[in-house]
């Protein structure tokens, strides 16, 4: 009998940016962090996902929301939204407010999920020490048979939790606490999870990804034909992420890929849904181009703007 599932689907939402699940023939892992814009492909066989755009542009709670509207509601509703994007009132949508838009729900989500979890650890005098944090998250009969993965998940959190205590005083803050949970968002965290992807693809443990590694990961359907795009990550591995030409992704080379410098996610989504949208070409979005292309921001799918509208004055 498995005592394992339970707990471990908790341990593992707590480190989220490592669990994705194993990709199917449709299905291609994805390990770069695009700042939570979304867990969704960006591109699906060559193709641009829509369902990408809804997640970056309404949140990924919300965009699931919005699978219970009609094509109208979801008109109506999305209207509210850009009234509330147009920070300046002059009917317009800008790059810029667009652009400050999808950070805010960004940040929104990772707050909200912060606040979630820090009250599900019962933190009553805003510290949270690695000992109740374990006890909470892992103090719970597991199968034997998992007991190295078990040992390892702990200590990967153990290690985390260290990295995010940031004043050494074995104490997490919500702040602190923020950055455990979400470490590809905090600059001081990030060599965590570089060392973190490496662990999970270098199979043979020799401190570098090799191609058959590197492709492994995103693709383990070993007995099947691969699809066009396993082939294309094979011509990236040697054009792009293998920058010294010796064959492997070092250190450095997986954290350019994984969390790749002087690239603006947010400001690339502004960009792309304003070239889709914008009809006039004037390089500016009316309510109306909005509304016209509706499938692009939203789709058949809606949001619970309950606080994007109500609660979060502060956008």
């Amino acid at each position: 009998m498995k005592l394992y599932s339970a707990g471990l689907a908790i341990a593992l939402f707590t480190s989220s940016y490592c669990s994705a699940l194993p990709p199917n023939k449709e299905q291609h892992k994805d390990r770069v962090h695009e700042q939570k814009l979304s867990e969704k492909q960006h591109e699906v066989e060559g193709e641009h996902n829509n369902d990408y755009d809804h997640d970056a542009f309404l949140g990924q709670k919300e965009a699931r929301d919005f699978d219970q509207l009609t094509p109208e509601e979801s008109k109506e509703k999305l209207g509210f939204i850009v009234d509330k994007i147009d920070r300046n009132h002059d009917a317009f949508i800008t790059e810029d407010e667009l652009q400050h838009w999808i950070q805010y729900v960004q940040k929104k989500y990772i707050i909200e999920d912060t606040e979630r979890m820090w009250k599900e650890h019962e933190v009553g005098d805003g510290k949270l020490t690695w000992e109740s944090y374990r006890q909470r998250t892992y103090g719970y009969e597991h199968d034997p048979e998992e007991a190295e993965d078990f040992a390892n998940m702990v200590k990967r959190d153990e290690r985390k939790f260290a990295q995010a205590d940031e004043d050494h005083n074995g104490e997490l803050t919500k702040e602190e606490f923020a950055a455990f949970l979400h470490p590809e968002e905090h600059e001081h965290m990030k060599d965590i999870v570089v060392l973190e992807t490496m662990e999970d693809i270098d199979k043979d443990k020799d401190g570098k990804i090799s191609l058959d590694e590197y492709i492994g990961d995103m693709w383990p359907n070993k007995d099947e034909d691969e699809p066009e795009w396993v082939k294309g990550e094979r011509e990236q591995f040697s054009s792009y992420r293998d920058t010294n030409g010796d064959g492997f992704m070092d250190k450095d080379e997986v954290k350019n890929w994984i969390i790749p410098p002087n690239y603006d996610h947010s400001e690339a989504e502004a960009k792309h849904l304003i070239y889709e949208t914008d009809e006039n070409k004037d390089g500016v979005l009316t309510k109306q181009e909005i509304l016209d292309k509706y499938d692009i921001f939203v789709g058949s799918q809606a949001t619970d703007f309950g606080d994007a509208l109500t609660r979060h004055d502060e956008f």
